[in-house]
C-alpha cells in the first residue's frame, strides 16, 4: 500500500520525508473515519493493518502523533509505535530504545491536558510495555533517568493534569509487570518473572511512596473546598494506584524471619479459602514494608481524609459512589488484610492497632445496623455497607476469634462479634421482609457476613477441631442462626406458592455453599442450635399431622425440606472419599448428658429418623411424602448413616483428646450394633427400597438416583454393616427386587450399574463363601440378562470388571 520505513529513533521529519508522512497520516486518517461510518471497513482495515506490518514506521506514526486532528489515528499510530519495536527490539538501537520510551512519555505529559483520554491512556501504555521490554537491558542509570522524570511530575512540579498523567503512567507500568495483566510480548516467561522480581524488590514500594506523597499534596485542598476541584482527580489516581500495588502477589519482598505470633494467622486459612464467595486478597509484602504501611501515619490519614470528605457531602447521596469514594474504601478494606512477615515480633501489637485504627474508621459505616439499613432501603446508596462487610471479612481472615471479637472492645461496650451478629441480623431481616427475586445489597451483604463466619469459625489448627469463640460471642452466633434459619422457612414457605418451577425442583445441593456456613454457626453454639433444631423439627412434623385431610400441607413440606438440609449439614460433614468424621463441636459439648438417648444429637437424629419410618406406610406416603420431600429425606439419610450409623470408634470419632468425654460415649453407643444401629438401618433399607419401587418416574427430582449413589453406597463402604445388612430380610428382599422385580427395570442404566455395585459390594459381610458366590451369582443373572438383551459391548465390559473386583 505505502511505504511506511521511515526509520527509527528520534529526530524530526525532513523536507524529503514530509510528503510522504502526510501521505500516510492522510491514508490512516481516512481509514479510521470509513471504520467509524462502517464505510468499506475491509480496506480501512488494511489500511490500518498496514501500517502496525510495516517495518520500523516510527517517524511516520510520531507525524501523526503530534500533527493529526484525529483522535482514532493517534491511536492507532501509538497500537503501530508498539507492535513495530516489540517485532523489532533487538534491531534497534540502545538509543532508539530509549527514544521511543522518552517521546511517549513526553508526548502525555504535553498532552495532558487533553479530553481525549483513551488516546493518552494508549501512549501511557506504549510506554510502559516498552519500558518492560528493555527492563533487563536498561543500566540502573537509564531507569534513573526515565523515572525522574516520573517522580518530577508526581510530585506536581508541573502542575495536576501532569501529576495525574505521571501517576497514570505508574498504573500502566505495575500492570505491565503484572502476570495476571501483562502484555503478550513473545517472550519466555523467565522474562516476565525476573522483570517482576526485580519491580517488586527495587520499584514498588518507591511507586507507594510516591502515591502517597502525591495524594497528601492534594489533600487539604480536598478538605478544605465545598465542591468538587481538580485535586480529587489526582487523589482518586493516586488511591487506585496503591490499592493496585497492595493487590501484588507479593513473592521476593518476604525477608528475614518471623517470630512466632499467636493471635495472627500469616496469611488467609487455606481450609476456607476455596468455599467463600467474597474475594478476599491478603496482602503480604513482607517486613521492609512495616515503615510504609504500619509504622507511619499512613492509615490515620486515609481514615482522616475519607471521614473528612463524608462528613462534609454526607446530605449528597451521590458522593458514596462516586470514584474517590470507592477508591479510599477500597483501600481501607485493603489495608485491612495486611498479614505475614509485615508485622513485627511484638506478639502482634502493632498490628493489633492498625487494625483498630481501621475499624475506628469503617464504624460509621455499619454501625448502628438497624438505622444504616433503613436509610439503605429510603434510597441511600448501600455500597458503603458492602465495603465496611467486606472489611470485617478482611479482619476476620487475618485474625482469630478471640482477637477479632477483643478489637471493637475498646471503642464499645461489646465484641466485634456482637457487633457481627447485630449487622447479620438486621441484614436477615431485611431480605425477609423484601421477598423479591430481585438480588438488592442484602444479598450481597448476607454472603460477605456468611463469609466473615466461615472464616473465623472454621478449622484453623489443620486438625478437625473447631476454633474457640469467647463467652459473648457465643450468644453472638446463636442469634444470627436461629434468625438465618427463619428467613430460610420463609423462603421455602413461600417457593410452595410460587408458579416457577424451577425454585421448586432445585436439587438437594442448590443451596450447599450457604449451608455449609449455616453448619458452622450452628455448631459454635451447638448447646443452643441443637436442641432448638430439634423443636423446630418437632413442631413442624406435629403440625403436619394437625392439618392433615384439612389444611394444604404443601407449605409445611417445604419448611421440612430445607429444615432437613440444614439439619443435615449442622449434625454432618459430606466425607465424600474420606472417612466421615462426627464433628468435634458435637462430641466435646452436652457434658452433663450421662443417658444416650437423651442426648440432644440422639433425639435430633431419631426424632427424623422417625418421621421417615413413616414413609412406609402407604396412606401416609401419598398424603405426606412427595418425591421431592423424599429427595431431602435420602439425601439426609446417607449423609447421617455414613457418619453415625454403626460407628467405628477409632475412626468416626477422631481427636483422641475426647476420648474420655462421656457425650462422646453416647455418641458412639446408641447407633452402634449393639443398640439401635441394626433396627436403624433395617428402617434406612426399607426406605431405600420404598423410593425405588413406589416413586418411578420422579426423574427430574433425581430420587432414583440419590438412592443408589449416595443412601445405600454409603451402607456398604464399612464391613461391620455389610455383615448386618446380609441378616436383614428388607435387604434380601431389595437384591430379590433387583433380580426379578420389573420395576427396577425401568431404573436408567447408570442407577442400575451402581445398584449392582452395592449389592455385590455387600457380599462382603458373609462369612461363607459358598453362600457369598452363590448371592453374587443371582444378581448377576439379572444383569447378564439385561446385557445380553441391550447387547451393549460397553455394559458387558463394565460386568465382567465388576465381577473380576469381587472375585
Amino acid at each position: 500500500m505505502l511505504g511506511f520505513s521511515n526509520g527509527s529513533g528520534g529526530g524530526g521529519v525532513g523536507a524529503e520525508d514530509s510528503a510522504q508522512v502526510q501521505a500516510t497520516m492522510r491514508a490512516i486518517e481516512l481509514a479510521c473515519s470509513y471504520i467509524q461510518i462502517n464505510s468499506n471497513p475491509v480496506a480501512a482495515e488494511a489500511t490500518i493493518l498496514s501500517l502496525h506490518q510495516s517495518p520500523q514506521p516510527y517517524k511516520a506514526c510520531r507525524y501523526i502523533l503530534e500533527n493529526s486532528q484525529v483522535a482514532n489515528a493517534r491511536f492507532q499510530a501509538a497500537a503501530a509505535i508498539r507492535e513495530a519495536a516489540i517485532r523489532e527490539w533487538s534491531f534497534l538501537a540502545t538509543d532508539d530504545k530509549g527514544g521511543l520510551i522518552n517521546f511517549c512519555l513526553g508526548y502525555v505529559m504535553q498532552h495532558a491536558n487533553s479530553s481525549e483520554v483513551y488516546v493518552l491512556s494508549k501512549v501511557s501504555s506504549v510506554a510502559a510495555q516498552l519500558m518492560k521490554r528493555g527492563w533487563l537491558e536498561f543500566t540502573p542509570a537509564e531507569k534513573e533517568v526515565f523515572f525522574y522524570q516520573i517522580n518530577q511530575a508526581i510530585l506536581g512540579s508541573r502542575g495536576l493534569d501532569v501529576q495525574f498523567i505521571g501517576v497514570n503512567f505508574l498504573e500502566s507500568l505495575v500492570s505491565e509487570f503484572s502476570p495476571s495483566s501483562s502484555s503478550a510480548m513473545g517472550l519466555p516467561r523467565e522474562f516476565h518473572e525476573n522483570c517482576r522480581k526485580s519491580l517488586e524488590q527495587n520499584f514498588l514500594k518507591t511507586f507507594y511512596q510516591w502515591a502517597q506523597d502525591a495524594a497528601l499534596s492534594v489533600t487539604n485542598k480536598i478538605i478544605e473546598s465545598h465542591s468538587s476541584v481538580p485535586e480529587v482527580k489526582v487523589c482518586n489516581a493516586t488511591l487506585r494506584l496503591m490499592h493496585q500495588i497492595l493487590n501484588w502477589e507479593f513473592r521476593y519482598s518476604k525477608g528475614g524471619t518471623r517470630a512466632s505470633i499467636n493471635v495472627f494467622s500469616d496469611g488467609i486459612r487455606p481450609d476456607n479459602a476455596l468455599s467463600r464467595k467474597t474475594e478476599c486478597v491478603i496482602v503480604q509484602p513482607g517486613a521492609s514494608w512495616c515503615d510504609v504501611l504500619l509504622s507511619s501515619s499512613h492509615v490515620g490519614w486515609l481514615i482522616n481524609l475519607y471521614s473528612s470528605v463524608r462528613q462534609k457531602f454526607d446530605l449528597e447521596g451521590y458522593w458514596l459512589d462516586c470514584p474517590v469514594a470507592v477508591s479510599a474504601r477500597k483501600l481501607i478494606v485493603q489495608l485491612c488484610s495486611l498479614a505475614g512477615e509485615i508485622s513485627p515480633s511484638d506478639n502482634g501489637q502493632m498490628q493489633e492497632q492498625h487494625l483498630l485504627l481501621l475499624l475506628s474508621g469503617v464504624l460509621p459505616w455499619i454501625d448502628p445496623p438497624d438505622v444504616i439499613s433503613k436509610e439503605i432501603e429510603e434510597g441511600r446508596s448501600g455500597s458503603e455497607m458492602i465495603d465496611g462487610c467486606r472489611a470485617l471479612l478482611s479482619i476476620g481472615t487475618v485474625t482469630t476469634p478471640v482477637v477479632f471479637d477483643k478489637l471493637l472492645r475498646s471503642l464499645r461496650p461489646f465484641g466485634t462479634l456482637t457487633l457481627l451478629s447485630m449487622l447479620m441480623g438486621e441484614v436477615v431481616k431485611v431480605l425477609m421482609a423484601n421477598s423479591t427475586d430481585e438480588e438488592t445489597w442484602s444479598y450481597e451483604a448476607r454472603d460477605i457476613l456468611l463469609d466473615t463466619w466461615t472464616t473465623l469459625l472454621a478449622s484453623m489448627d489443620g486438625s478437625g477441631g473447631n476454633a474457640r469463640l469467647p463467652p459473648e460471642g457465643m450468644h453472638a452466633a446463636a442469634s444470627p442462626f436461629s434468625l438465618i434459619v427463619e428467613s430460610e422457612l420463609k423462603v421455602a414457605s413461600a417457593s410452595a406458592t410460587t408458579e416457577d418451577d424451577a425454585d421448586c425442583l432445585a436439587s438437594v445441593s442448590a443451596m450447599d455453599e450457604r449451608l455449609g456456613s449455616y453448619a458452622l454457626i450452628a455448631r459454635a453454639v451447638v448447646d443452643a442450635t441443637i436442641p432448638f433444631l430439634a423443636k423446630l423439627f418437632s413442631d413442624h412434623v406435629a403440625r403436619l399431622h394437625q392439618g392433615r385431610g384439612t389444611v394444604d400441607p404443601t407449605e409445611t413440606l417445604e419448611e421440612v425440606y430445607s429444615l432437613l438440609l440444614i439439619i443435615g449439614h449442622v449434625l454432618a460433614d459430606e466425607g465424600e472419599g474420606e472417612t466421615a468424621l462426627v464433628p468435634d463441636a458435637l462430641q466435646s459439648h452436652f457434658v452433663d448428658v450421662v443417658e444416650a438417648n437423651n442426648h440432644p444429637v440422639v433425639v435430633l437424629s431419631s426424632s427424623i429418623i422417625k418421621f421417615a419410618d413413616q414413609c412406609l406406610d402407604p396412606e401416609m406416603r401419598s398424603s405426606i411424602f412427595s418425591p421431592r420431600l423424599m429427595e431431602a429425606v435420602i439425601w439426609f439419610l446417607a449423609r447421617w448413616s455414613f457418619t453415625y450409623l454403626m460407628l467405628v470408634e477409632d475412626c468416626n470419632l477422631g481427636s483422641n483428646q475426647l476420648q474420655s468425654l462421656p457425650s462422646r460415649a453416647c455418641l458412639f453407643t446408641f447407633f452402634n450394633e449393639h443398640n439401635q444401629g441394626k433396627f436403624v438401618l433395617d428402617i434406612i433399607v426399607r426406605i431405600s427400597l420404598t423410593s425405588l419401587m413406589s416413586y418411578p418416574g420422579e426423574k427430574d427430582l433425581q430420587l432414583q438416583e440419590l438412592t443408589c449413589f449416595q443412601l445405600l453406597h454409603a451402607l456398604v463402604r464399612r464391613r461391620n454393616i455389610c455383615f448386618h445388612l446380609l441378616s436383614l430380610d428388607s435387604w434380601r428382599n431389595l437384591a430379590n427386587a433387583f433380580a426379578n422385580d420389573k420395576t427396577l427395570f425401568l431404573l436408567n442404566s447408570v442407577s442400575q450399574r451402581s445398584l449392582a455395585q452395592t449389592l455385590v459390594l455387600s457380599a462382603y459381610g458373609m462369612r461363607s463363601s459358598d453362600a457369598s458366590n452363590q448371592y453374587v451369582k443371582d444378581l448377576m443373572a439379572h444383569m447378564s440378562s439385561l446385557v445380553d438383551l441391550s447387547n451393549n459391548s460397553d455394559l458387558k465390559i463394565w460386568l465382567n470388571n465388576l465381577i473380576l473386583s469381587y472375585w
